[in-house]
């Protein structure tokens, strides 16, 4: 009998939520994401070693001002990890803008820019990445500047179908839908316990493919921030999903038979008019979760991504 994962990447793309490309191998993904968290992770394995160093010399030689070289050198070393990663996938890897970016759109598309440069300096053209972006209505509009230029982009940090109707209606190609953290919210807010069928996060990411799927939007559902199996197989027929290695490996163990959750029924509904800055702001608002998880998302995100400095720093010395 096949393993649930067999049977999940047959009616879903499976992602890997990892920087460590071992666990990349080892499950042989279709595309693989990388945020701040991954890649300070990733900077203490033995693979990594070597493109610190390559990345502190890079940024040597391009200036001789130290934030300067702090922040190339970042860049370069996302890239170096990205580059790694695509030759072991056969789609594309999602690479970070700084979390501290995410309220300010022209700096954004800015970073989004030196990204793609740094990605083609290395050979690997914009078909084989995504600039992974914070949903915030600055990044969706960064996005939406990108996407225009051919530069995809993959929406994270999305909790709220406002922020999926935003980015959906800006033309983003990819939004990631959070699932677990929507979780970890409602259970400290309530002292709950939540199966997979009423599982919030669960029920907000079928929302949102449903919408889309209604409405015709050809943006992808992707997924993202499971805290368990059973949250992944509730979304199985998403279009995508990304999953960390220790739940991929739980998946690849366990048989039987798999429910298919989600199907596109094709398009059964108008487009309505586009959000409004003020609407979505204002439906952001109204959802305490939402508006406290992007919060704390970005907050934590720029925390690893200072933490990610200081060893950039260290190998710069």
């Amino acid at each position: 009998m096949t393993t649930l994962l067999e049977q999940l990447k047959a009616v879903t793309t499976v992602v890997v939520d990892s920087g460590d490309l071992n666990a990349i191998e080892q499950f042989r993904p279709v595309d693989a994401t990388t945020n701040p968290s991954l890649l300070l992770n990733a900077s203490a394995l033995d693979f990594a070693k070597p493109l610190l160093a390559a990345a502190a010399n890079y940024a040597k030689s391009k200036t001789a001002d130290q934030a300067e070289q702090i922040s190339i050198a970042g860049d370069k070393f996302a890239v170096d990890v990205g580059t790694a990663i695509s030759k072991l996938v056969p789609g594309r890897v999602s690479t970070e803008v700084d979390a501290r970016l995410s309220f300010d759109t022209a700096a954004t598309i800015a970073k989004a820019h030196q990204l793609v440069a740094l990605y083609q300096e290395n050979g690997i053209g914009k078909d084989k990445i995504l600039i992974k972006i914070a949903s915030t209505w600055e990044g969706i509009q960064a996005a939406r500047q990108l996407e225009k230029e051919g530069i995809q982009c993959n929406l994270t940090l999305l909790f709220h179908l406002c922020q999926a109707r935003a980015c959906a209606e800006a033309g983003v190609f990819l939004i990631s839908p959070f699932v677990g953290r929507i979780l970890d919210w409602y259970k400290a807010s309530t002292g709950l316990s939540y199966d997979a069928e009423s599982d919030p996060g669960v029920i907000s990411v079928r929302e949102i493919y449903r919408y889309f799927k209604q409405h015709g939007h050809k943006t992808i559902v992707m997924g993202a921030s499971f805290r368990n199996v059973g949250e992944v197989l509730a979304l199985a027929g998403c279009d995508r999903l990304t999953i960390a290695p220790a739940l991929l490996d739980e998946l690849s163990k366990q048989s039987g038979d798999l429910t298919v959750h989600l199907q596109d029924q094709g398009v059964t509904a108008e487009k309505p008019a586009e959000l409004s800055e003020q609407a979505f702001r204002w439906a952001l608002n109204e959802d305490a979760m939402a508006t406290e998880k992007l919060a704390e998302g970005i907050r934590k995100f720029a925390i690893d991504q200072r933490k990610l400095e200081q060893v950039i720093t260290a190998a710069l010395a």
